[in-house]
């Protein structure tokens, strides 16, 4: 499902933009599953020594795809209202409601300019030096996402047991 509420077909014998597409989309579905059933307390919980946390993950990944998707290939993102260099940290004011909405608009706005772009478009991050194509860009957010993915698997288990990158059949956590 993704966060318009449609669910994708799966891409086997797709073009490669929408192959690639079709692989962010599954890991960022799984990162949405990874919330669900947790309350509050649970998705702010703090699991390493450093802090990280499953809401946390989140909001940095709503941040790096504003920043790799959108910036660097001038769009107009959404004003952050914290630091992204510290975009893992999760305030008291900052709700669950308000970091998965902000996931899903800057999914929907890096999606976006994935539809819009073909893959050789070339673009600029604004905090490094280098240029990139669409098609590298797409490549690092899969594995940015699945990376991030994983901790937050790890996190979830350590919570509450709950493995997996998608609910089993039966549509059960487990």
């Amino acid at each position: 499902m993704t966060t318009s509420g449609t669910t994708r077909t799966p891409t086997y014998c797709a073009d490669e933009k929408q192959t690639l597409h079709a692989s962010l989309d599954r890991h960022r579905d799984a990162v949405l599953w990874k919330l669900e059933g947790l309350d509050d307390e649970q998705l702010r919980r703090p699991m390493t020594p450093t802090g990280t946390n499953l809401l946390g993950l989140v909001k940095h990944l709503a941040s790096v795809e504003y920043g790799w998707f959108v910036e660097t290939f001038g769009g107009r993102a959404e004003p952050l209202w914290f630091d992204p260099y510290d975009d893992l940290r999760i305030t008291p004011e900052e709700t669950t409601e308000r970091i998965t909405a902000f996931y899903g608009r800057a999914r929907a706005a890096a999606d976006a300019m994935i539809t819009e772009l073909p893959l050789d478009t070339q673009g600029r991050p604004a905090w490094r030096d280098i240029t990139v194509s669409l098609r590298w860009t797409l490549v690092h957010m899969i594995e940015e996402t699945a990376r991030h993915a994983g901790h937050m698997d790890i996190l979830r288990e350590l919570i509450d047991g709950a493995t997996g990158d998608h609910p089993p059949a039966g549509g059960t956590t487990g």
